[in-house]
């Protein structure tokens, strides 16, 4: 078993509410990493027809049979469980009585907020980190990295990456999408998430891939929405503060595990990766998905944004650290070249002094400080939170 860097958190901050509710991709490792956590709490798994018509025929019968509290997985399949929780854990007054997962942000989110305002904590659990993947001692090259992505499962039972995703694919997306939206045409939607695994690191334009698909822009924003809801997908959005420069507005794209992404993408090996024009964009993904999971782990909201401006001058990723801008280039080749920098001593000199670091992530194995800008191996970037 992994042990995920987020059960520190998790220790932590369930001394302070009543309820803790972990959320994240079908398969990231939630339910393993509460029962691990929470050996003495009954578990029940809310995706079990019986046990979901119990609970929405009589919730306070099905309530009564936890008077110590329990793990109830998948919660979002019965949201009308948490109105019920609430005078429970109001009355008994117990920290860490109910601990709740759920793989679909938007729903959970809102019966949160009607319910259970200020009583539960709200971590989220993605798939394994590279640092989470080491520390277990497994040694992978960046390309095998990039192809197995971060589900735990491919590593413990050592599956062909392309065929657990394939599998994960039909099993968790399609499933998951056709019971929150009509799909017609299933053909019609896995043209569509393909489309936006072409698309990944560039500026949304939701005109273009309805026409590409054959769909409105009211139909890509509504399946858009939902995809990120669901933990597929995630958009960066721009930073944008009167530097006397006009920006762009729009949000990028990107997914939330890079092994679905290269399915999607039919890329199976590592040669294919090699000469996949995208790879640069790929890479990007993995990068500012790590950076991702590194405050998500901490039990902190993501504060990271995109730059450009109508010139297209851009940087891949703004950190936003209070009052502190912290540009972030991302490069996917092994060798360093001084252009790399360009934009970040361009971001640095119009933020002039909220910009006192500059990093720059690549493949390479050489680490040095040039031109005032730090250069990182992908394996060091954690760094940058130092």
């Amino acid at each position: 078993m992994f042990k995920r860097e987020l059960e520190k958190e998790i220790k932590e901050i369930v001394k302070g509410y009543p309820i803790l509710t972990v959320i994240g991709p079908r398969q990231s490792g939630k339910t393993t990493t509460v029962k691990y956590l929470f050996p003495e709490k009954k578990y029940v798994n809310l995706e079990f027809p019986d046990v979901r018509a119990l609970a929405l025929n009589d919730p306070r019968a099905f309530l009564e049979q936890f008077p110590d509290g329990a793990i109830l997985d998948e919660i979002q399949r019965v949201p009308e469980l948490l109105s019920y929780i609430q005078p429970i854990v109001d009355e008994k007054d117990i920290k860490g009585m109910f601990i709740l997962t759920g793989s679909h942000q938007l729903e959970l989110q809102q019966a949160i907020s009607q319910s259970l305002s200020g009583r539960t904590a709200l971590l989220t659990l993605l798939p394994l980190s590279l640092k989470e993947i080491e520390n277990s001692k497994i040694d992978i090259s960046l390309n095998e990295w990039i192809l197995k992505g971060g589900y735990p499962r491919i590593y413990k039972e050592n599956l062909d990456p392309f065929k657990a995703y394939r599998n994960y694919f039909q099993t968790y997306v399609e499933r998951d999408v056709r019971q929150l939206i009509k799909v017609k045409d299933l053909m019609q939607f896995e043209r569509f998430i393909q489309i936006l695994a072409g698309r990944i690191g560039q500026i949304l334009n939701m005109e273009e891939i309805g026409g590409e698909v054959g769909i409105s822009s009211n139909t890509v924003k509504e399946w858009i929405s939902i995809l990120e809801a669901s933990f597929i997908i995630f958009r960066l959005q721009p930073y944008f503060e009167n530097f006397g420069k006009r920006v762009i507005k729009s949000p990028k794209l990107y997914f939330n595990d890079v092994g679905l992404l290269c399915y999607l993408l039919g890329i199976q090996t590592s040669t294919q990766l090699d000469r996949d024009p995208l790879r640069g964009h790929i890479f990007e993904n993995a990068i500012i998905l790590e950076l991702k999971k590194h405050q998500y782990n901490l039990g902190l909201d993501p504060s990271f944004y995109y730059y450009r401006d109508i010139q297209k001058n851009e940087v891949d990723v703004i950190y936003k650290l209070g009052n502190d801008l912290i540009p972030i280039e991302i490069k996917s080749a092994k060798t360093f070249n001084s252009e790399f920098i360009d934009k970040l001593i361009y971001f640095k000199a119009i933020v002039k002094k909220r910009a006192d670091k500059a990093f720059l992530i690549y493949a390479g194995d050489m680490e040095q400080k040039f031109l005032d800008c730090q250069i990182l191996n992908y394996k060091n970037l954690f760094r940058i939170f130092e």
